[in-house]
């Protein structure tokens, strides 16, 4: 390690630019978060260095740098992109007894600035000694999706309360703050700012005296399979997790990412098959929360959408528990894309709709009419099962046998597969796909050419021949 990291205390201190371009602007866009004094001194400043230096948050000189503007500096910038001026004012800086570093340049500068990600007071410094930005940008990128922007807020909170809290014994510190910070305070912050997060605090402290913690549920959407689509809240919840009750549509690397200490528990149904009672799934939830755990209920694609949210939020409102919802994508957005087709088109279908291909009395009944008129287009979940109910329902009302339909296998997941089909030949199509994995019925929509992730034309044509359907 040829650079030690430190952090500079810049109150009442002086930070000076030889240079007033665009180099110069870069640095002092981040310096302006700081309470440093900074001095600019060049020719030709940049509208935003005009602009700071009107709203008096820094000094601008339209001249070059001298001995008496550095006499007071911290930090010395040469950042005119001139090889002569740029030593002079590290010169100068070294004279005062200045840390100097000429911008862009390695060998010639005492000190680097790094990527930095600021969650003030949190602060988190990112260096590769000047040997790849490039890499320091994308882990800066990975460090700003762990740390939210509550993360600072929080950080404020806490030092109120340090002198409290050292009162108690360590273990029980590092189990308090691991809450309030992953977990209780995160979650008050974003329900209700800094009061429900110091409230949020205050309740731990007390439940550290003996009062129960409580727990809560958090219902989340697990994507159609990819782990690269969950999103970022669903996973910092998975990593939160005491207990993650799953369906069977969840993929096993989505899984993976929960704590190591949780406990999973599959609790999917799957249509014609033995598995957990609805009522079942709610009482569990409902228990581990009492417990004083933290709950993931985790759902393929989006927990709205033929997820039976409602009831879970009903149970969980009735019993008087703490519950979030986080959305996540679901498969008919997945689908689409695998398919590299929109859901809406200008100029064939204004709108879509979601729909079931069962429901708890059998094959759901729809507006056959309106679904059966050109133009028209539906995603439809769980209708694998239900696709010759489905064609013949459209038939009867009139719509085209030629009217397309893209079954997408596996959406997102390995082994998709993109189907092209039309209504006449459905049954047959879906027949020819059973048993690969869940699939979705985008009606009224055709795979564009060349989709990414589906099958080849070769493998597409000997679905057609096998099933019937070319």
């Amino acid at each position: 390690m040829r650079y030690y990291p430190v952090f500079l205390d810049l109150k009442d201190r002086d930070v000076v630019f030889s240079g007033a371009g665009s180099a110069a602007e870069a640095k002092i866009r981040l310096l302006l978060k700081t309470p440093a004094r900074i001095a600019v001194y060049g020719e030709n400043p940049s509208p935003a260095l005009r602009q700071w230096a009107g709203e008096g948050r820094i000094t601008l000189a339209e001249r070059a740098i001298d001995w008496d503007d550095v006499s007071n500096a911290r930090l010395v910038y040469g950042a005119n992109g001139d090889r002569e001026l740029d030593r002079r004012a590290v010169e100068l800086g070294r004279w005062a007894g200045a840390l100097t570093n000429i911008v862009d340049n390695l060998e010639e500068s005492e000190f680097l600035t790094p990527a930095i990600v600021d969650r003030d007071p949190v602060t988190v410094a990112i260096g590769t000694e000047g040997t790849a930005p490039v890499l320091a940008r994308r882990i800066k990128a990975s460090v700003e999706t762990l740390l939210p922007q509550s993360t600072g807020p929080l950080a404020r909170i806490a030092e109120k309360f340090r002198p409290a809290v050292a009162e108690l014994s360590s273990k029980a510190r590092r189990t308090l703050w691991g809450r309030f910070f992953d977990r209780d305070g995160a979650l008050a912050f974003e329900a209700g700012g800094k009061a429900a997060a110091t409230d949020a605090l205050q309740r731990l402290m007390a439940a550290d005296d003996g009062e129960k913690p409580a727990g809560s549920v958090c219902l989340v959407g697990a994507g159609p399979g990819d782990p690269e689509l969950l999103t970022l809240k669903a996973r910092k919840r998975l990593d939160e997790a005491d207990v993650v009750l799953y369906d069977h549509l969840v993929a096993p690397q989505v899984l993976e990412l929960a704590r190591r200490e949780a406990k999973l528990v599959s609790v999917g149904k799957k249509g014609f098959a033995r598995s957990w009672a609805q009522a079942d799934i709610e009482a569990e939830m409902i228990a581990q929360a009492r417990k004083g755990r933290h709950v993931v209920r985790l759902k393929g694609g989006d927990p709205a959408i033929f997820g039976r949210l409602g009831e879970e939020i009903e149970a969980l409102a009735a019993a008087g528990i703490a519950y979030e919802v986080v959305p996540g994508i679901t498969a008919a957005a997945a689908a689409a894309a695998a398919a590299g087709q929109s859901l809406t088109k200008r100029g064939h279908n204004s709108a879509i709709r979601f729909m079931t291909g069962h429901d708890t009395q059998g094959f759901a009944e729809q507006d056959w009419a309106g679904l059966a008129r050109p133009g028209a287009a539906a995603a439809i979940y769980m209708g694998a099962k239900a696709a010759p109910f489905i064609a013949g329902r459209l038939l009867m009302h009139g719509a085209s046998r030629a009217m397309p339909v893209t079954i997408v296998v596996n959406a997102s997941r390995p082994g998709q597969q993109i189907i092209r089909s039309d209504l006449g030949r459905l049954p047959a199509a879906i027949g020819a796909a059973e048993g690969q994995g869940p699939a979705l019925l985008l009606l009224g929509l055709a795979p564009a050419a060349g989709a990414v992730g589906g099958l080849t034309q070769a493998e597409q044509t000997e679905i057609h021949l096998r099933s019937g359907a070319a």
